[in-house]
């Protein structure tokens, strides 16, 4: 597994961490026991990067991975570097909102800590920039975290290059964390070359394209069961059985390169650029597996102009989100 540097002067992590939200429901049923078996797949592969956050399954994933850690004894000293996000609320009536004041977002680290069981997180992102308030005391507040020792290196999710410029004027930012993969490429309109030029890591969610980008993609049957791709318009007919066929190409194309779509996936979205991490979910080890090989597989120029001619820019039919998804997330192309 090769490794890359987290943020300006931070640690090297491996390039490809595990995104966390997979140990929730959220994508479909799963267990305790099943997380940590990808937990333990992730060390035996070299994976030592976590990413989580307080509202997924509501602290359920953070649990997991507390109650992983808390299996190795003293042994789990530095066996995951481990980033965590809060902003997101939601009020009397269940709306949805965000809040990046001071107090919330500091009681919430302080919650995220005794759920993972920890004293310090590497890595405390805003989830959702509240538009109300300025990027800039938002990242004062994330600063003063850092020097209460509650975190290592701070990040946004979800936010503009423009954005991302003003709050590391007044901090280091080590991570932004967007969606980036074959299929959704607007990090590359500005985010990916602002991320280079400051040092800062680009956390890439979703590089499989939410399972497009694989050899088992989902299935009408699993889409109908997942609450989240039910409502998203690639995964909503018209646009879905399009989405298969022409993925079906890419899938053909990994095979022919002795790999699965998943590793392919993954591989591409490293060459792309140095600064980007990527962060897989997934309820299987197996697929785990899969996705490790990305972070080793190496891609010629002529491998990487076969796969952007199979999946040219802009192939997937549909939005990545559906009219209620896109709040929260600052659209900058």
């Amino acid at each position: 597994m090769q490794k890359r540097i987290l943020g300006p002067g931070g640690p090297r992590v491996s390039a490809v961490g595990v995104g966390a939200m997979s140990f929730t429901d959220f994508y479909g049923p799963t267990t305790e026991e099943a997380s940590h078996a990808v937990l333990t797949a992730a060390l035996d592969h070299g994976i030592d990067h976590i990413d989580t956050a307080n509202v997924y399954g509501m602290g359920l994933s953070e649990k997991v991975i507390g109650s992983f850690l808390a299996k190795q004894g003293r042994a789990r000293e530095g066996l995951f570097r481990i980033a965590t996000k809060a902003s997101i609320k939601r009020d009397a009536e269940g709306r949805r909102g965000f809040d990046n004041s001071a107090a919330h977002l500091e009681a919430e680290l302080d919650a995220s800590l005794k759920k993972l069981g920890v004293d310090c997180v590497d890595l405390f992102y805003v989830h959702r920039r509240d538009p109300g308030l300025p990027i800039e005391e938002v990242a004062e507040t994330l600063a003063g975290f850092v020097k209460a020792g509650k975190t290592r290196g701070i990040g946004f999710s979800e936010i503009a290059p423009s954005s991302l410029r003003r709050a590391a004027m007044v901090h280091p930012v080590t991570a932004v964390q967007s969606e980036y993969s074959l299929s959704t490429r607007s990090p590359e309109l500005g985010l990916v070359q602002t991320c280079e030029a400051l040092g800062t890591s680009l956390v890439a969610f979703s590089p499989v394209g939410r399972g497009l980008l694989t050899d088992a993609p989902p299935t009408a049957g699993s889409v109908a069961e997942s609450g989240f791709l039910k409502g998203n318009p690639r995964f909503q007919e018209p646009n879905f059985s399009v989405n298969l066929k022409i993925t079906a190409a890419f899938r053909a194309l990994a095979a022919e390169m002795g790999t699965s779509a998943a590793a392919l996936s993954i591989a591409w979205l490293l060459h792309v650029s140095p600064a980007v991490i990527a962060i897989p979910g997934t309820r299987s080890v197996g697929h785990l597996k899969e996705l490790a090989a990305g972070g080793a597989l190496e891609l010629s120029q002529a491998d990487m102009a076969r796969i952007e001619e199979t999946l040219p820019v802009g192939w997937a039919h549909g939005d990545r989100y559906n009219e209620a998804q896109w709040v929260g997330p600052e659209r900058y192309c």
